[in-house]
């Protein structure tokens, strides 16, 4: 066993010298016993994904039942955006949960984080959280503002009863940044205004049942969201899982079998009032059923998902609402045969309608402009196979691929000059400096592969590489997607824990994007003239990030952050470059 992991070591350390992207959000927690935490207790899974966290069994008469489930590699680290993403790490306090942290660096930037929570006589807990993070952006680059803030402000409430837990949250998030990302037609002064703010407030229920037996869960969910140019956003969910689980087959020796009917209703209004002023109103209803069977760690699951589309869109240029109805039945299917703990060779099939909002485009590319055309995206069919596995509790691997067809995959292009007068006061959207939805059908190729070993119990690492390769049916290259992404990390505790140390550093290649080249040295000196670029590139980067948080008394530590290390200051999209070398430090206090 001890050769076997000498050659995943060394496997490891090759596949860490061929990375190459950025993998924007993941978890990784740090304090970890002599079994390495890649392995969490988590309710088994049904439909519709549940969440974790749940109380200890005494708490319940008919307690759950639990598996042992993967839990993908994960860091809370995050590329070093401009549009200021958070970097910052939360490593695990023992026994502490409220604290407030505090932090200053360069670029001024400023970090403040807290939470607070506390258990009542009823039983039931309640807290908040609070976190803000800004920049003053890149002065000496660009001559206009690139400041950037985000905060958020959450309050939680999770009450145990004798049948499960019941979980209600409320969020607030604001964003307020701006438009800088101006390539081609410099502003004649910088005093210009490209501000953007977005609001969006988040309202979810959620009650779990610690008993699997027909009624699992239900879940509620809610948001509003408003941007500064008019737009407005509502979105309602409720999700239901219904399971019978842990059913013996007599007639099959040491079978089990798992029953799951998920039900979905999601309903999605976006208006926006700018330029075409898009309208579209979205209500999908799915109903996933599957069955289960498992024999030790080996499993064969079938099911099937159908889902019923109700769509309508509408804009200034089409005077009549375009309404569309459909029916869409997608296939589900995963075959596992377990060798061995080590070994588990998978395969399976998948399909889904995934609604496209404009809250979730803006978590993908903040720069849009307040008016996009919203579809759903089809995933027909996506076949995968892999090999997973756990060695020694020490490695932990998955390595896969896979190969689907998809319609309406989205993406995002450049928007060219809005208006091409030259004498016209611009504003904040209208300088080419935004970007636009757009949507074509086509097939993914992809392959990934993830790493976690935890040679020492205070030591972890993982990697992680992803290969994604799209052929469309009506472009050459799909826009601001990079071939392949990567990411390395680690964290290590010492002085008995007094002293945490965490890295992270994301790789990604080249992407292809449009561009425009504008001018007015035309027929018509008062008209811009303009022309396309399709095959423009927003080149790779490195970015490397390290912190370190030292506890110098229980209830006292104090930390430090560098971000983008290797002071490169690549671009997320066309001229948006992100903030270079940065240092932070700070105090936090727990309680």
């Amino acid at each position: 066993m001890n050769k076997r992991i000498q050659i995943l070591s060394l496997l490891f350390l090759g596949f860490s010298q061929f990375a190459f992207s950025q993998i924007k959000e993941e978890k990784l927690i740090l304090d970890r016993k002599r079994e390495p935490e890649v392995k969490k207790i988590e309710k088994k899974k049904t439909s519709i994904e549940a969440e974790k966290n749940y109380p200890p069994e005494e708490k319940s008469a008919n307690p759950p039942t639990y598996d042992i489930t993967n839990v993908p590699a994960s860091s809370d680290f995050k590329t070093s955006l401009i549009q200021v993403e958070d970097i910052s790490p939360k490593f695990d306090a023992e026994n502490q949960n409220n604290y407030f942290q505090l932090g200053m660096g360069n670029y001024g930037k400023i970090l403040a984080d807290g939470n607070i929570s506390t258990q009542l006589e009823s039983g039931m807990e309640v807290g908040a959280d609070v976190h803000f993070l800004s920049t003053d952006g890149l002065k000496k680059v660009y001559a206009w503002d690139s400041k950037q803030s985000a905060a958020d402000l959450g309050v939680y409430l999770n009450s145990y009863g004798e049948q499960g837990k019941l979980s209600v949250n409320a969020d607030y998030g604001l964003n307020n940044y701006n438009y800088y990302g101006i390539y081609t037609l410099t502003p004649a002064s910088g005093n210009i205004d490209l501000k953007q703010k977005t609001n969006r407030v988040k309202v979810n229920g959620y009650y779990d049942f610690y008993s699997n037996e027909i009624l699992n869960d239900v879940r509620v969910k809610s948001s509003f969201l408003s941007d500064y140019f008019g737009a407005k956003e509502n979105q309602a969910e409720v999700l239901v899982n219904l399971s019978k689980h842990g059913v013996d087959l007599p007639a099959f020796d040491e079978v089990l079998f798992n029953g799951d009917l998920g039900l979905n209703l999601e309903t999605v209004q976006s208006d926006f009032d700018l330029l075409d002023k898009n309208s579209s109103e979205f209500l999908n209803a799915t109903v996933a059923p599957k069955i289960t069977f498992f024999k030790g760690k080996s499993y064969v699951m079938i099911g099937s998902d159908f889902s019923f589309l109700n769509a309508k869109n509408s804009n200034m240029i089409v005077t009549e609402q375009v309404k569309n109805n459909k029916t869409y039945w997608f296939p589900k299917a995963e075959l596992q045969f377990a060798a061995a703990d080590e070994f588990k060779f998978y395969a399976g099939i998948e399909g889904g309608l995934k609604l496209n909002t404009y809250a979730n485009l803006l978590e993908q590319n903040p720069y849009l402009v307040s008016d996009q055309e919203l579809r759903p995206t089809e995933t027909k069919y996506k076949f995968y196979f892999g090999l997973r596995g756990d060695i020694d509790q020490n490695i932990k691997y998955d390595f896969s691929g896979g190969f689907g067809k998809m319609n309406d995959i989205l993406f995002f292009r450049a928007n060219d000059l809005f208006n091409k007068d030259v004498n016209y006061d611009r504003p904040a959207y209208d300088y080419a400096n935004t970007f636009s939805s757009v949507y074509d059908n086509g097939t993914i190729s992809e392959a990934k592969a993830s790493v976690q070993y935890f040679p020492l119990a205070n030591l972890s690492l993982d990697a992680e590489l992803k290969f994604e390769q799209y052929s469309l049916d009506n472009f050459e290259n799909i826009f601001n997607k990079p071939l392949v992404r990567a990411s390395l990390g680690g964290k290590y505790s010492m002085l008995d824990k007094k002293l945490n140390l965490g890295a992270k550093a994301f790789f990604a290649t080249d992407q292809t994007t449009n561009s425009f080249e504008v001018n007015n040295g035309g027929i018509n000196p008062n008209v811009f003239l303009s022309s396309e670029d399709i095959n423009d590139k927003v080149g790779g980067f490195a970015d490397l990030n390290l912190s370190a948080e030292y506890k110098v008394h229980k209830n006292f530590s104090i930390f430090a952050l560098g971000n983008n290390l290797l002071n490169t200051r690549y671009q997320t999209y066309k001229s948006y470059k992100v903030l270079g070398a940065q240092i932070l430090g700070g105090v936090k206090i727990s309680f």
